[in-house]
C-alpha cells in the first residue's frame, strides 16, 4: 500500500492486522461480534478489515460525511462492542460515549497530520476514548492460534432513508480460502498479481473502494491511495506511478475533463490499461469525452452493497450500445413487470426483451438487512429474486439498460416519470457539465420535474446566461411535455456524498419553492 508517498509493505499490513485483532480479542470481541470504525484514507483503514477476517468478527467502516447522530445510529444498530475513530473525527465522535445506549469500548487513533483539512488536524486522541496505540504496542504482530475467519458488514448510504446494513453469515470457522470480500473481484477484474498497481480514488468507507483495495491487497498487487479525491493529483499519480488499474465515478471524470485543456493534452500512462467506474449513471456525452481523451479502456459495471448480482460492459461493447450497463456476470437477471411491485409475494412475471421493468437478480445467495426484515421483503420477490429498487430493460442479447430508481420516480399528471431521461437528454446540451432532476411538489400534477444544472468550467458569462433557454428548446425537441422540466435551475454544484453519490432529497429540498404561492 502506498500513502502519501509512504510504502506500507504487505508484512506491515499483516502484522498491524495482527496487532489489531489481539486488541480486539482482549476487549472481549468474539465470533460474530461487531466493530464499527471511522477512519480517514491510511492504512489503517485495510488493516482493520483483515483484523476482523483474523478474530471473526464483522467490522463496519462509518462514513466520515455523516452526522454524530448518524453515527449513534449506525454503532447502535450494529451492536458495536468495539468503536475505533480516527482523531481527525474528534469534533464529530466526542459526544457519541455519552449518547450511544449500547456501551461499546472507545478506542482512538492519532491524526495523521494534512490529511483531512478542516478536521481537528494534528489531534492525538479523544476525549473519552482510550488511544490505541500503546495497545498496539504491547499486542503480538504474529497470528494467532484458533483463528476463525471474519466479514464485512456494510451499510448502504442512506439516500433514500435510514442506512441498511448489509448482512451475509460468517464463512465457516475453518475456512482458509481468499475471503468471499475478495474472490470475486479477483477473478472480475484481474486485479491478481503482484503487478496490479491499482489507484484507489474514493474513500475507503465505501463499498467498492474498500473492497477492491482488500482485493488487491488478497491478490499480491499495490494499492496506491489518494488522502481525499484531487483531480490533477489522481492524474500525476497514474502517470508518475504506472499506475494499471483505476476506479472512478463519474462525477471524478467531470473534474478530471475540467483540469486545464494543456495538462489534459500532455497526459500520458500507457501502463493504464483500465479505468473501472461505477456507482452512479454515467451520462453518454460525459463517457464518450473520456474514452476520446483515455482511449477504450473504462469498465464500467452496475452492483450494489447488497451483492445480489453485477453487469458489466468494456468500452468496445459500450460504444455500439451506448447507455448500457452491460450483460450478467454474477447472478441471472430479471426485469419483472412492475406493476406487481416489490415484496407482493406474488408470482411477478418475467418481461421479454425491451420492456421496463424492476431490476433483479437471482442464483446467488440472498442478503438479508440486519434487524430489518420489512425493508429486506420489501426489496426481495418469489422465485429467489431480489433487486436494488432499480427500472430497467433488457435489448435482445441481454444487455441491460436503467431507467431510474423506483425511489426517485415521480408521478405527474398520473403519468411515471424517470429523472434519469430527463437528465440524459439535458446532458446531450453543449455547455452542460451536471444535472440532476427531481419531483417537487405541484398543485395541479401532484409533482412536477425540476432541473438543477451546473455549467461546464470555463464556459464564458454569455453563454451561461443562454444554457437555461438552450436547455429548454433541446427539451421541447427531444421530450414529451409532462416530462419536459418546469423549472431549470443553474446551481454551483450538486449536493453529492464524497463518493460521488447524489444527495436527491438535499437536492428537492434546495429546488422546493419557499413561497407556497409558487409553482
Amino acid at each position: 500500500m502506498v500513502f502519501r508517498g509512504e510504502r506500507v509493505s504487505h508484512g506491515a499490513l499483516e502484522a498491524l492486522a495482527n496487532r489489531i485483532a489481539a486488541v480486539w480479542r482482549a476487549l472481549g470481541v468474539r465470533r460474530g461480534n461487531h466493530v464499527a470504525t471511522l477512519i480517514s484514507n491510511r492504512p489503517e483503514a485495510l488493516a482493520v478489515v483483515w483484523a476482523a477476517w483474523r478474530c471473526g468478527a464483522y467490522v463496519t467502516p462509518m462514513s466520515t460525511a455523516l452526522t454524530t447522530s448518524e453515527l449513534r445510529y449506525l454503532i447502535e444498530d450494529c451492536d458495536a462492542r468495539v468503536v475505533l475513530v480516527d482523531a481527525a473525527f474528534a469534533a464529530l465522535a466526542a459526544p457519541l460515549p455519552a449518547q450511544v445506549s449500547t456501551k461499546p469500548t472507545w478506542l482512538s487513533l492519532p491524526e495523521v497530520p494534512g490529511v483531512n483539512p478542516g478536521t481537528d488536524e494534528h489531534a492525538l486522541g479523544i476525549e473519552g476514548f482510550a488511544p490505541i496505540e500503546p495497545l498496539l504496542a504491547a499486542a503480538s504482530p504474529l497470528p494467532a492460534a484458533g483463528e476463525t475467519p471474519g466479514a464485512l458488514m456494510l451499510y448502504t448510504s442512506g439516500t433514500t432513508g435510514a442506512p441498511k446494513g448489509v448482512k451475509r453469515p460468517l464463512p465457516p470457522p475453518d475456512f482458509r480460502g481468499t475471503p468471499p470480500f475478495a474472490s470475486d473481484l479477483l477473478n472480475l477484474f484481474e486485479l491478481g498479481g503482484p503487478q496490479v498497481r491499482y489507484l484507489s480514488t474514493a474513500p475507503l468507507y465505501h463499498a467498492a473502494a474498500l473492497r477492491f483495495a482488500l482485493a488487491v491487497t488478497a491478490g499480491g498487487g499495490t494499492v496506491f491511495v489518494l488522502p481525499k479525491f484531487d483531480a490533477a493529483e489522481a492524474l500525476d499519480t497514474l502517470e508518475r506511478d504506472g499506475i494499471t488499474i483505476s476506479q472512478w465515478v463519474p462525477a471524478m471524470f467531470q473534474r478530471l475533463l475540467d483540469l486545464p485543456e494543456p495538462r489534459r493534452a500532455r497526459y500520458w500512462a500507457p501502463a493504464h490499461r483500465c479505468a473501472i467506474h461505477a456507482a452512479a449513471p454515467c451520462p453518454p456525452p460525459l463517457k464518450r469525452r473520456m474514452i476520446d481523451w483515455w482511449g477504450p479502456i473504462l469498465l464500467e459495471y452496475y452492483a450494489g452493497s447488497e451483492g445480489i448480482g453485477l453487469t458489466l460492459i468494456d468500452s468496445h461493447e459500450w460504444l455500439q450500445r451506448p447507455g448500457s450497463v452491460g450483460r450478467a456476470r454474477r447472478g441471472r437477471l430479471h426485469i419483472v413487470g412492475p406493476s406487481l411491485g416489490e415484496g407482493d409475494g406474488g408470482e411477478a412475471a418475467d418481461l421479454p426483451a425491451g420492456e421496463t421493468g424492476l431490476v433483479c437478480f437471482s442464483g446467488l445467495t440472498p442478503f438479508a438487512y440486519h434487524k430489518a426484515p420489512e425493508k429486506t421483503a420489501a426489496r426481495t420477490l418469489s422465485g429467489g429474486r431480489q433487486t436494488l429498487g432499480d427500472i430497467g430493460h433488457v435489448d435482445s442479447e441481454g444487455y441491460l439498460y436503467l431507467t431510474d430508481r423506483a425511489d426517485d420516480m415521480l408521478i405527474s399528471g398520473g403519468v411515471n416519470v424517470y429523472p434519469q431521461e430527463i437528465e440524459a437528454a439535458i446532458s446531450e446540451v453543449p455547455g452542460v457539465a451536471e444535472c440532476a432532476v427531481v419531483g417537487v411538489p405541484d398543485a395541479r400534477f401532484g409533482e412536477r420535474p425540476v432541473a438543477a444544472v451546473v455549467a461546464r468550467s470555463g464556459l464564458p458569462p454569455v453563454e451561461v446566461a443562454a444554457l437555461t433557454e438552450r436547455i429548454r428548446s433541446h427539451c421541447e425537441a427531444v421530450l414529451g411535455r409532462i416530462k419536459r422540466p418546469d423549472r431549470i435551475v443553474l446551481v454551483a454544484e450538486l449536493p453529492r456524498l464524497p463518493t460521488g453519490k447524489l444527495l436527491r432529497r438535499r437536492l428537492r429540498e434546495m429546488l422546493v419553492p419557499t413561497d407556497p404561492a409558487v409553482g
